[in-house]
């Protein structure tokens, strides 16, 4: 079957998206993008700027794009959780190796002059998250509260653990900063999970 205009169109958008965001991220890495132009972005990217204007209105929504795009593919395979485990889950230290590998551009948009779009879509994705993870447990520790409030509070301490630790010097390993964050979301009480199977018959 031959490949419709349609396809052939979308595979050009797709393609043209691409390497903008593939573009932003390499200047972000390099601490260039904050004051890169247009023009700029669009010469590291190799095309015209009238191709910029046609997917993106700002820089911000470009760059806010392209971290998505990295995040989502380095952690493809972790899936979305359908249980709160009693236990540390190797998928957040797996997650956290991802801000580890881009930590000086993690800790410059998660600081104060930091982009408050990108930081917005990283919150999402981790309420996101949370809310999947909590439903799924049928865990009753948060009943009572609404389920977007519960997701908020976990993505927010999450985050605030992150941002902490990517600003120490020197910063501990992956594996401590995941201790540091499992313990936060734990606390000192028992873990939610234990609660649903003690409840069980």
């Amino acid at each position: 079957m031959s490949e419709s205009s349609d396809d052939r169109v979308d595979a050009r958008v797709e393609r043209t998206r691409r390497v903008l965001q593939h573009a932003a991220l390499t200047l972000a890495r390099e601490g260039r993008f904050d004051d890169a132009t247009v023009a700029e972005i669009t010469d590291e990217a190799g095309v015209n700027r009238s191709s910029f204007y046609q997917h993106y209105d700002d820089r911000q929504h470009l760059l806010a794009d392209a971290i998505e795009a990295a995040e989502i593919e380095a952690v493809a395979d972790l899936g979305t959780p359908t249980d709160i485990p009693s236990q540390l889950p190797p998928s957040m230290v797996a997650f956290l190796q991802h801000f580890e590998t881009d930590a000086e551009l993690y800790r410059r948009l998660l600081g104060e002059r930091g982009s408050p779009i990108v930081v917005a879509r990283i919150r999402a994705r981790f309420e996101a998250q949370a809310r999947a993870g909590v439903i799924s447990s049928g865990t009753t520790a948060f009943e009572g509260l609404p389920i977007d409030i519960v997701a908020a509070g976990i993505a927010g301490s999450c985050m605030a653990v992150i941002q902490a630790w990517l600003e120490l010097d020197p910063r501990p390993s992956v594996e401590t900063a995941a201790e540091w964050v499992w313990r936060v979301l734990v606390g000192p009480g028992v873990p939610l999970s234990s609660e649903r199977r003690d409840r069980q018959p």
